[in-house]
Protein backbone atom coordinates (compact mmCIF):
# COMPACT_ATOMS: atom_id res chain seq x y z
CA UNK A 1 0.00 0.00 0.00
CA UNK A 2 1.02 3.34 -1.00
CA UNK A 3 1.87 5.67 2.53
CA UNK A 4 1.73 9.19 2.54
CA UNK A 5 5.26 10.44 3.39
CA UNK A 6 4.94 11.87 7.46
CA UNK A 7 6.20 15.63 5.84
CA UNK A 8 3.88 17.43 8.13
CA UNK A 9 3.79 17.96 11.59
CA UNK A 10 0.21 18.86 11.67
CA UNK A 11 -1.66 15.87 13.74
CA UNK A 12 -4.81 15.65 11.63
CA UNK A 13 -6.78 13.18 13.79
CA UNK A 14 -6.89 16.10 17.01
CA UNK A 15 -10.37 16.64 15.27
CA UNK A 16 -11.93 13.29 14.63
CA UNK A 17 -10.11 9.56 14.75
CA UNK A 18 -13.24 8.54 12.84
CA UNK A 19 -15.50 9.48 10.23
CA UNK A 20 -18.62 9.11 13.43
CA UNK A 21 -19.51 12.17 14.17
CA UNK A 22 -20.00 10.81 17.97
CA UNK A 23 -15.93 11.34 18.10
CA UNK A 24 -15.71 15.03 18.05
CA UNK A 25 -12.09 15.82 19.70
CA UNK A 26 -11.99 18.73 22.13
CA UNK A 27 -10.39 21.71 21.05
CA UNK A 28 -12.59 24.69 21.02
CA UNK A 29 -15.96 24.69 22.93
CA UNK A 30 -17.78 27.30 20.05
CA UNK A 31 -20.08 28.22 23.03
CA UNK A 32 -20.50 27.45 26.81
CA UNK A 33 -24.22 27.63 26.31
CA UNK A 34 -24.70 25.15 23.61
CA UNK A 35 -27.05 22.57 24.69
CA UNK A 36 -24.43 19.91 23.73
CA UNK A 37 -21.02 20.55 24.67
CA UNK A 38 -19.27 20.60 20.96
CA UNK A 39 -15.91 21.57 20.74
CA UNK A 40 -13.93 22.06 17.39
CA UNK A 41 -10.53 23.71 16.52
CA UNK A 42 -10.86 27.73 16.15
CA UNK A 43 -8.94 27.73 12.99
CA UNK A 44 -7.73 24.81 10.45
CA UNK A 45 -4.11 25.00 10.49
CA UNK A 46 -1.86 24.78 7.07
CA UNK A 47 0.28 22.96 6.69
CA UNK A 48 4.06 24.43 5.74
CA UNK A 49 4.58 24.10 2.02
CA UNK A 50 6.59 21.67 0.47
CA UNK A 51 7.80 21.55 -2.91
CA UNK A 52 6.57 19.24 -5.60
CA UNK A 53 9.74 16.38 -6.13
CA UNK A 54 10.20 16.86 -9.25
CA UNK A 55 11.11 13.29 -9.67
CA UNK A 56 7.61 12.37 -9.05
CA UNK A 57 6.54 13.98 -12.09
CA UNK A 58 8.98 12.55 -14.34
CA UNK A 59 7.98 9.10 -12.89
CA UNK A 60 4.43 9.34 -14.41
CA UNK A 61 5.58 11.76 -17.20
CA UNK A 62 9.26 11.13 -18.24
CA UNK A 63 8.68 13.59 -21.27
CA UNK A 64 8.16 16.75 -18.42
CA UNK A 65 11.40 15.70 -16.89
CA UNK A 66 12.86 19.48 -16.31
CA UNK A 67 9.65 21.16 -16.73
CA UNK A 68 8.63 23.64 -14.29
CA UNK A 69 5.71 22.49 -11.94
CA UNK A 70 3.81 25.67 -12.14
CA UNK A 71 4.04 25.04 -16.20
CA UNK A 72 3.24 21.55 -15.72
CA UNK A 73 0.08 22.42 -13.51
CA UNK A 74 -1.22 25.24 -15.56
CA UNK A 75 -1.20 22.52 -18.61
CA UNK A 76 -3.62 20.55 -16.77
CA UNK A 77 -5.66 23.02 -16.30
CA UNK A 78 -6.32 23.70 -19.46
CA UNK A 79 -7.02 19.56 -20.11
CA UNK A 80 -9.50 19.19 -17.08
CA UNK A 81 -12.14 19.05 -19.12
CA UNK A 82 -10.77 16.58 -21.03
CA UNK A 83 -9.22 14.34 -18.13
CA UNK A 84 -13.02 14.17 -16.78
CA UNK A 85 -14.65 13.52 -19.66
CA UNK A 86 -12.03 10.54 -19.95
CA UNK A 87 -12.93 9.44 -16.60
CA UNK A 88 -16.70 9.79 -17.49
CA UNK A 89 -15.93 7.41 -20.29
CA UNK A 90 -15.17 4.76 -18.34
CA UNK A 91 -18.45 2.36 -18.37
CA UNK A 92 -19.68 2.50 -14.39
CA UNK A 93 -21.28 -1.00 -15.02
CA UNK A 94 -17.59 -2.23 -14.86
CA UNK A 95 -16.15 -0.16 -12.84
CA UNK A 96 -17.29 -1.13 -8.94
CA UNK A 97 -17.19 1.93 -6.50
CA UNK A 98 -15.20 -0.21 -3.59
CA UNK A 99 -13.34 -3.27 -3.79
CA UNK A 100 -12.28 -6.02 -0.73
CA UNK A 101 -8.89 -5.29 0.50
CA UNK A 102 -8.29 -9.07 0.76
CA UNK A 103 -8.39 -8.55 -3.18
CA UNK A 104 -6.18 -5.95 -3.35
CA UNK A 105 -2.93 -8.07 -3.52
CA UNK A 106 -4.35 -10.63 -6.13
CA UNK A 107 -6.08 -8.05 -8.35
CA UNK A 108 -3.70 -5.21 -9.70
CA UNK A 109 -5.29 -3.88 -12.50
CA UNK A 110 -8.83 -3.49 -13.74
CA UNK A 111 -10.25 -3.37 -17.41
CA UNK A 112 -12.66 -1.64 -18.01
CA UNK A 113 -14.62 -0.98 -21.08
CA UNK A 114 -15.56 2.77 -22.88
CA UNK A 115 -18.44 4.30 -23.84
CA UNK A 116 -18.87 5.60 -27.31
CA UNK A 117 -18.05 9.31 -26.44
CA UNK A 118 -17.65 12.54 -29.28
CA UNK A 119 -15.21 14.44 -27.78
CA UNK A 120 -11.38 13.34 -27.65
CA UNK A 121 -11.08 12.52 -23.53
CA UNK A 122 -7.81 11.79 -21.91
CA UNK A 123 -8.18 8.62 -20.07
CA UNK A 124 -7.48 8.03 -16.55
CA UNK A 125 -4.40 6.42 -16.10
CA UNK A 126 -4.98 4.41 -12.58
CA UNK A 127 -7.63 3.48 -10.07
CA UNK A 128 -7.16 4.95 -6.24
CA UNK A 129 -7.86 2.03 -4.03
CA UNK A 130 -8.81 4.59 -0.75
CA UNK A 131 -8.43 3.10 2.65
CA UNK A 132 -7.56 4.84 5.99
CA UNK A 133 -4.57 2.92 7.33
CA UNK A 134 -5.72 3.64 11.45
CA UNK A 135 -8.83 1.67 10.52
CA UNK A 136 -10.01 -2.17 10.08
CA UNK A 137 -12.24 -1.18 6.92
CA UNK A 138 -13.03 -4.32 4.89
CA UNK A 139 -12.95 -2.76 1.57
CA UNK A 140 -11.41 -0.04 -0.27
CA UNK A 141 -12.97 3.22 -2.31
CA UNK A 142 -11.87 2.95 -6.26
CA UNK A 143 -11.40 6.06 -7.70
CA UNK A 144 -10.06 6.53 -11.66
CA UNK A 145 -7.28 9.26 -11.17
CA UNK A 146 -4.64 10.74 -13.73
CA UNK A 147 -1.54 10.19 -11.86
CA UNK A 148 -0.01 13.46 -13.09
CA UNK A 149 -2.94 15.44 -11.76
CA UNK A 150 -1.90 13.66 -8.35
CA UNK A 151 1.78 13.78 -8.80
CA UNK A 152 1.62 17.79 -9.07
CA UNK A 153 -0.50 18.80 -6.48
CA UNK A 154 0.36 16.41 -3.59
CA UNK A 155 4.01 16.82 -2.41
CA UNK A 156 3.47 13.81 0.26
CA UNK A 157 2.65 11.43 -1.91
CA UNK A 158 5.24 8.47 -2.98
CA UNK A 159 6.11 8.54 -6.60
CA UNK A 160 3.42 6.43 -8.36
CA UNK A 161 4.05 4.12 -10.93
CA UNK A 162 3.61 4.50 -14.92
CA UNK A 163 0.79 3.57 -16.85
CA UNK A 164 0.44 2.29 -20.90
CA UNK A 165 -2.78 3.59 -21.26
CA UNK A 166 -3.56 5.19 -24.55
CA UNK A 167 -4.40 8.73 -25.23
CA UNK A 168 -5.97 8.19 -28.38
CA UNK A 169 -10.43 7.94 -28.11
CA UNK A 170 -10.78 5.87 -30.65
CA UNK A 171 -7.56 3.76 -29.77
CA UNK A 172 -9.47 0.73 -27.59
CA UNK A 173 -12.76 -0.21 -26.20
CA UNK A 174 -11.19 -0.41 -23.03
CA UNK A 175 -8.55 0.50 -20.43
CA UNK A 176 -6.74 -1.79 -18.34
CA UNK A 177 -5.69 0.49 -15.32
CA UNK A 178 -3.71 -0.40 -12.49
CA UNK A 179 -4.99 -0.49 -9.07
CA UNK A 180 -2.95 1.83 -6.15
CA UNK A 181 -3.89 1.00 -2.98
CA UNK A 182 -3.43 4.59 -0.67
CA UNK A 183 -4.27 5.26 2.86
CA UNK A 184 -5.84 8.52 3.40
CA UNK A 185 -7.64 9.73 6.63
CA UNK A 186 -11.17 10.25 4.98
CA UNK A 187 -11.81 7.79 2.10
CA UNK A 188 -15.53 9.03 1.79
CA UNK A 189 -14.04 12.82 2.08
CA UNK A 190 -11.74 12.30 -0.84
CA UNK A 191 -14.16 13.15 -3.94
CA UNK A 192 -14.19 16.86 -3.11
CA UNK A 193 -10.60 17.14 -3.03
CA UNK A 194 -10.38 15.20 -6.13
CA UNK A 195 -12.48 17.25 -7.78
CA UNK A 196 -10.89 20.39 -7.20
CA UNK A 197 -7.30 19.40 -8.13
CA UNK A 198 -8.56 18.76 -11.81
CA UNK A 199 -11.18 22.06 -11.61
CA UNK A 200 -9.84 24.67 -8.85
CA UNK A 201 -13.49 25.29 -8.56
CA UNK A 202 -14.13 27.39 -5.18
CA UNK A 203 -17.24 28.01 -6.04
CA UNK A 204 -17.25 24.32 -6.58
CA UNK A 205 -15.82 23.05 -3.42
CA UNK A 206 -17.99 25.56 -1.09
CA UNK A 207 -21.06 24.11 -2.79
CA UNK A 208 -20.01 20.59 -1.54
CA UNK A 209 -19.32 21.89 1.80
CA UNK A 210 -21.76 24.01 2.72
CA UNK A 211 -25.13 22.38 1.60
CA UNK A 212 -27.82 25.07 0.32
CA UNK A 213 -25.39 28.09 0.07
CA UNK A 214 -26.88 30.50 -2.10
CA UNK A 215 -26.28 30.33 -5.92
CA UNK A 216 -25.88 34.15 -6.04
CA UNK A 217 -22.82 34.56 -3.41
CA UNK A 218 -21.42 31.62 -5.61
CA UNK A 219 -21.30 33.79 -8.54
CA UNK A 220 -19.36 35.88 -7.05
CA UNK A 221 -16.05 34.03 -5.98
CA UNK A 222 -14.62 34.26 -9.40
CA UNK A 223 -11.08 35.17 -7.65
CA UNK A 224 -9.26 34.26 -4.49
CA UNK A 225 -9.70 37.86 -3.42
CA UNK A 226 -13.37 37.14 -3.59
CA UNK A 227 -13.41 34.54 -0.73
CA UNK A 228 -10.76 37.00 1.37
CA UNK A 229 -13.12 40.10 0.80
CA UNK A 230 -15.61 37.68 2.58
CA UNK A 231 -13.67 36.20 5.06
CA UNK A 232 -12.94 40.07 6.06
CA UNK A 233 -15.96 40.83 6.09
CA UNK A 234 -18.43 40.24 9.73
CA UNK A 235 -21.57 40.81 7.65
CA UNK A 236 -21.19 38.90 5.24
CA UNK A 237 -20.00 35.73 7.00
CA UNK A 238 -23.17 36.97 9.10
CA UNK A 239 -25.52 36.18 6.72
CA UNK A 240 -23.85 33.06 5.41
CA UNK A 241 -23.78 31.42 8.36
CA UNK A 242 -27.67 32.59 9.13
CA UNK A 243 -28.63 31.43 5.94
CA UNK A 244 -26.62 27.96 6.68
CA UNK A 245 -28.55 27.48 10.57
CA UNK A 246 -31.85 27.80 8.55
CA UNK A 247 -30.29 25.12 6.12
CA UNK A 248 -28.98 22.48 8.51
CA UNK A 249 -31.09 23.49 11.70
CA UNK A 250 -29.43 21.88 14.80
CA UNK A 251 -26.59 20.61 16.76
CA UNK A 252 -26.85 16.95 14.74
CA UNK A 253 -26.91 18.74 11.28
CA UNK A 254 -24.42 21.26 11.40
CA UNK A 255 -21.77 19.08 13.30
CA UNK A 256 -21.98 16.81 10.21
CA UNK A 257 -21.04 20.03 8.06
CA UNK A 258 -18.53 20.55 10.38
CA UNK A 259 -17.13 16.86 10.23
CA UNK A 260 -17.38 17.04 6.48
CA UNK A 261 -15.30 19.98 5.92
CA UNK A 262 -12.78 18.41 8.46
CA UNK A 263 -12.73 15.68 6.52
CA UNK A 264 -11.79 17.43 3.92
CA UNK A 265 -9.07 19.52 5.19
CA UNK A 266 -7.59 16.47 6.87
CA UNK A 267 -6.93 14.68 3.26
CA UNK A 268 -5.32 18.12 1.85
CA UNK A 269 -2.74 17.96 4.97
CA UNK A 270 -2.38 14.26 4.51
CA UNK A 271 -1.81 14.38 0.77
CA UNK A 272 0.31 17.74 1.13
CA UNK A 273 -1.97 20.00 -1.37
CA UNK A 274 -0.48 23.71 -1.28
CA UNK A 275 -3.25 25.77 -3.11
CA UNK A 276 -4.20 29.08 -1.39
CA UNK A 277 -7.15 29.08 -2.92
CA UNK A 278 -8.18 25.64 -1.45
CA UNK A 279 -7.10 27.04 1.81
CA UNK A 280 -9.08 30.06 1.50
CA UNK A 281 -11.89 27.85 0.97
CA UNK A 282 -11.63 25.48 3.54
CA UNK A 283 -11.41 28.28 6.46
CA UNK A 284 -14.18 30.61 4.90
CA UNK A 285 -16.68 27.31 5.23
CA UNK A 286 -15.09 26.87 8.34
CA UNK A 287 -15.82 30.07 9.87
CA UNK A 288 -19.39 29.86 8.30
CA UNK A 289 -20.26 26.60 10.23
CA UNK A 290 -18.96 27.98 13.53
CA UNK A 291 -20.60 31.25 12.93
CA UNK A 292 -23.91 29.13 12.21
CA UNK A 293 -23.15 27.02 15.86
CA UNK A 294 -23.04 30.19 17.59
CA UNK A 295 -26.03 32.13 15.91
CA UNK A 296 -27.73 28.25 17.40
CA UNK A 297 -26.45 28.63 20.50
CA UNK A 298 -27.48 32.09 21.35
CA UNK A 299 -31.33 31.01 19.63
CA UNK A 300 -31.28 28.77 23.45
Amino acid sequence: MFQLRPAHPIQTKAIWDSEDASSVSAMYSVQQSYPTNVQLPRTLQRPPYADIPAQNIAAVAPELHGVAVEYVRRGLRVQANQMLSGISALLSSHLPSSMPRSQLQQMRSLTIPLRATTHAPSFPTHVLALSRSSSQDSSALLVPTHALVLASQCASLPRLPPSTVPGHPNATVSVTLPILPLSVPSPAAFAPLHTFLYMHSVAQLLSTLIPAIPSTFLSTLTSSQAVRGTLSSGPALHKLSAHLLSSAPGMGALTNVAQNIAAVWRNAVALGVHDPELWDCLDLAWEIVLGAMNLGAGAH
